[in-house]
């Protein structure tokens, strides 16, 4: 199943309406008094809609990753306008000094970072003519994002392997994109050390144990996507074969997760995983020899997990419906 333009632009309908919508809001907030008790739009002037801030960092990705794979897209003129609302340097300028504030290191540390960094990449690639300037505009939160995953990584000792924001694979395999894309040598070294560090000795997953409750993402699968990109050319195989020998035998991986109730904001998050596992299937396909034994079950496995949960995309109840058109986008391009 692939991405076509219909989809692309129903998916990029979503954002455009719930950028602007400042509530319901799920605020991950340091109060250091009453005067910080505020309003999302006052604390967070670009990323204020979609229920929460990295929800709107992706929402932005999302239309420009839709326009620039399909040019003639009929939102392209909504596009160029929200993002000339949001993207002003006073605006962001703003938003940036929202993390200078004590407390806050920890703020969307590292998922939205990721994000952040993703988005800067997408506007880097951009063939719209204001994007140049959307980017100078956001240059300063960009910087300041580099500096704290930098930071962060100077002192995480230990990879974070849960299925949700705090997963540290996810956020590294983004970033490291980006590092190549803009040719920073600097972070895609320490990206690249930190992933061999954390996760170049992982051997026998437990697949098994996989899906929690309310995880988006797989990771398992998210790690070893990291290590299709931080590994060096052939080494993939060798480690994956290690690290997973058995997935064809785990049901718990290969098998889309039930969705009980899309309209709860936690249990919704498994539509999320169903799509980011075939992302990340088909990423991990790319580096296995056409001959590896997993090939057609994992093949088979991606076709399974989109198909569980590509139609709670476009018109999901808005616990999903604020997110999930990014990882859709995801799971059909990659």
């Amino acid at each position: 199943m692939q991405l076509s333009i219909q989809q692309a632009e129903a998916f990029a309908r979503m954002p455009l309406t719930y950028l602007r919508q400042e509530y319901p809001n799920h605020i991950m907030h340091v109060l250091h008094g009453d005067q910080d008790a505020l309003s999302p739009r006052a604390l967070h002037p670009v990323f204020y809609g979609c229920y929460d801030w990295h929800s709107a960092v992706h929402g932005f990705w999302l239309l420009l990753r839709c326009v620039h794979l399909y040019p003639e897209l009929p939102a392209k003129a909504d596009i160029n306008t929200i993002f000339d609302e949001h993207f002003t340097p006073e605006l962001m300028r703003r938003e940036t000094d929202y993390f200078q504030v004590d407390g806050r290191a920890p703020f969307e540390r590292p998922y939205g970072f990721g994000w952040i960094l993703a988005l800067d990449q997408e506007l880097a690639q951009s063939a719209l003519p204001n994007a140049a300037a959307w980017r100078q505009a956001m240059q300063p939160l960009t910087t300041e994002i580099r500096s704290r995953l930098l930071a962060y990584l100077s002192k995480l000792s230990y990879p974070i392997r849960v299925g949700t924001h705090y997963n540290t694979a996810f956020a590294l395999a983004l970033s490291l994109d980006y590092a190549r894309h803009v040719q920073d040598g600097e972070l895609e070294s320490v990206i690249v050390n930190a992933a061999r560090n954390y996760y170049g000795n992982d051997v026998d997953y437990p697949a098994h144990y996989e899906p929690g409750g309310d995880e988006y993402i797989s990771g398992g699968l998210t790690e070893a996507l990291l290590m299709t990109k931080a590994l060096p050319a052939g080494a993939f195989q060798p480690w994956f074969d290690k690290y997973l020998p058995r997935i064809t035998e785990v049901t718990q991986i290969m098998q889309p997760a039930h969705v009980s109730d899309p309209t709860d904001p936690k249990i919704a998050h498994l539509d999320g995983l169903n799509l980011s596992r075939a992302w990340c299937m088909k990423n991990i396909l790319r580096h296995l020899h056409a001959d590896h034994p997993a090939r057609k079950a994992i093949d088979d496995s991606v076709e399974r997990h989109i198909k569980a949960s590509i139609d709670q995309v476009v018109g999901s109840h808005y616990s999903g419906g604020h997110w999930l058109a990014s990882f859709a986008l995801l799971a059909l391009e990659g």
